[in-house]
């Protein structure tokens, strides 16, 4: 079966693209998804010396385009050491260190290549980017109104705009933002799905879902190639309904409890869940059959998305329905309890630092392991690792990982961090699919969110109904990870005191 590729669809119209080099195949405003080439460059064999200014940013601009980043980077400061006041390899260079993820050199870079250039919208395009990336938002909200009032027929103006209001929780600005762009180009995929990313953001649901039908509409996303028609609501009573899988493990998670609601209305559900989930997934209620990669497609009426149920099923205003509960194997539960016996007098307390290192904007909402390293010293308290992935390595290496136990480095899927989670008295993750599995068990858990986070959680709110256990710490301002892990200190003082007393 064929799967559809992981990740948020377009979370900010040109932000983490690979545009932005000016004059390129992008639209100049750092919208054009390609690497596309530099402003004014002569390339050799023009006339131009190949170590002079002109031949240094000639090939300069080759290297960038060819994606041979290190050496575009020499030639760069090497030009710009001779030149330095060319705006466009100003704004090439922030373009590179963009692309790099290095979003504080990138917007310094764009600063300097607006003032010597201020008139120059593909730079002004530039700077809006990097200055969102480095969540200056509220320079990067007025540079992007500057972009929308100087180019009001390019559609990638108001989809920045629209990002940029959402990131400052402003959601319902956002979408009027992408509705003005909409009506001079209601076709535009990328402006129909930041309406429904700022309408989900302001937890308008009805509308939201309804309009986030667009994710497929931007290339960023692919549709499983399902032989089964598409089902679209109608009664379904009787019918036999293949469930898609789609985006992130937490997507899937999160959706789980529209499963039980289909089955109820009269469905029989088929689910087709990647292959880490089978296992976690098997006993769901209201499943009939489960299917993973490289099954034979089932016999069904009709197939649905699980981004697409609550669209179809609604979201009552009492509330989402309650996640439905989850079939641990007894093996894992088993492992899981032998690698925290050795901890059950002491308050257990399971953390992860990042999410999915291919999700383009994870860097806004993930930190070093080494912030959880104060709460070890907290009386009582013993942390266990809950993150599996490609930063594993790293956080072996350190020696003070010591004080953290790594128990998810050897999970062989969810079932088994579902089965360690079970065993925490408290789950610390910042917004990845652990948070969201940890909500679905019902364990208490604190999520800690950048800033502009995931548009389930709202501007503002500490809790929310989707996850009843799970409390929301949030940053003050754009990177203010301080703060919070200032207050996660603090609630977890007061967590194991409570739990001290409560063992007396």
């Amino acid at each position: 079966m064929r799967q559809v590729r992981n990740g948020v669809a377009r979370a900010a119209a040109g932000d983490g693209s690979n545009g932005g080099m000016v004059g390129g195949t992008g639209n100049g405003t750092g919208g054009g998804t390609g690497g596309g080439g530099a402003q004014g460059a002569t390339g050799p064999g023009r006339g131009d010396r190949p170590n002079g200014p002109a031949g240094l940013r000639a090939q300069a601009v080759a290297a960038h385009r060819a994606g041979r980043l290190e050496e575009a980077f020499a030639l760069y400061r090497a030009h710009l050491a001779r030149t330095p006041g060319d705006a466009h390899a100003w704004t090439n260079l922030g373009a590179l260190l963009r692309r790099q993820g290095r979003h504080d050199a990138a917007a310094l870079c764009q600063r300097r290549a607006h003032a010597l250039a201020p008139d120059d919208l593909a730079i002004l395009g530039n700077l809006g980017n990097a200055l969102h990336d480095s969540d200056a938002l509220d320079e990067a909200l007025e540079v992007r109104r500057r972009l929308v009032a100087a180019r009001p027929e390019a559609a990638e103006t108001h989809a920045m705009l629209a990002a940029t209001l959402r990131g400052l929780g402003r959601g319902r600005e956002g979408a009027a933002a992408a509705a003005a762009g909409l009506a001079r180009h209601p076709g535009d995929g990328e402006l129909r799905v930041q309406r429904a990313l700022s309408l989900l953001s302001a937890h308008d649901w009805a509308a939201g879902f309804e309009a986030f039908a667009a994710r497929w509409e931007t290339g960023e996303l692919v549709r499983a190639a399902c032989p089964v028609p598409e089902w679209r609501g109608e009664d379904p009573a009787g019918r036999r309904i293949l469930v898609l899988p789609e985006q992130g493990f937490g997507d899937a998670l999160l959706m789980t409890r529209f499963l039980p609601v289909l089955a109820a209305r009269g469905a029989e559900v088929f689910l087709a869940a990647k292959p880490a989930l089978t296992r976690l997934f098997d006993g769901l209620p209201g499943v009939t059959r489960l299917l993973s990669t490289g099954d034979p497609w089932p016999d069904a009426d009709f197939s649905a998305h699980m981004m697409d149920l609550p669209r179809w099923l609604g979201v009552p205003e009492t509330g989402p329905p309650r996640s439905p509960p989850l079939r641990i194997p007894d093996r894992s539960k088993a492992r899981a309890a032998r690698l925290t016996a050795p901890f059950a007098e002491r308050f257990r307390v399971g953390v992860c630092w990042s999410g999915s290192v291919t999700y383009r904007a994870n860097f806004k909402r993930s930190f070093g392991p080494e912030r959880f390293l104060p709460l070890a010293g907290i009386p009582d308290v013993q942390l266990f690792s809950l993150y599996k992935g490609p930063l594993l390595e790293a956080f072996r290496a350190d020696a003070a990982s010591a004080l953290i136990v790594d128990a998810a480095g050897g999970d062989r899927d969810f079932a088994d961090a579902a089965a360690t989670i079970l065993e925490m008295d408290l789950v610390i993750t910042m917004d990845t699919a652990v948070a969201h599995l940890a909500g679905v068990l019902g364990k208490p858990v604190w999520n800690l969110l950048a800033f502009a986070p995931f548009w389930l959680y709202g501007p503002e709110e500490t809790t929310t109904p989707w996850h009843p256990s799970m409390r929301l710490i949030r940053q003050a301002r754009p990177g203010d990870w301080d703060g919070v892990f200032a207050a996660v200190a603090a609630g977890l003082e007061a967590e194991t005191a409570q739990w001290r007393e409560a063992r007396r």
